[in-house]
């Protein structure tokens, strides 16, 4: 009965030692799949990183064009005023011009009337 112990306890021990061998193997099949992610979540905040800094550049690019726009913007709306006015300007000129002229006309007109009436 004593041998059968032993023999019993010689197979409880093999089996114990190939559950330790499977619980090793699963627990560095376990680690290399962690290191596998890990390198993979270290690339991903590498390349979030570099975006991040992309973006901060960008965003100051915007900035300053949106500045420059708005620069320009306010020059072309000056632009437009003044246009404007001296367009305005001109028109009355021209209304002025022509009414001058019309006077002029009729003076001159007049005027040889009464040339013409004072030599007869």
């Amino acid at each position: 009965m004593a041998a059968l112990g032993v023999k019993e306890m010689s197979s409880q021990g093999a089996t114990l030692q190939n559950y330790n061998n499977e619980l090793v193997k699963c627990l560095e099949d376990l680690r290399d799949k962690r290191e596998t992610l890990n390198k993979e979540i270290l690339k991903e905040e590498k390349k979030k990183q570099e975006i991040q800094k992309k973006l901060h550049k960008l965003t100051e690019e915007l900035h300053r064009i949106n500045e420059r726009l708005a620069k320009k913007t306010s020059a072309r709306n000056d632009f437009d005023t003044t246009i404007q006015e001296t367009e305005g300007a001109y028109m009355k000129i021209l209304e002025s011009s022509q009414t001058l002229l019309h006077v002029l006309k009729r003076e001159s007109v007049s005027l040889t009337k009464k040339k013409q009436t004072s030599h007869k």
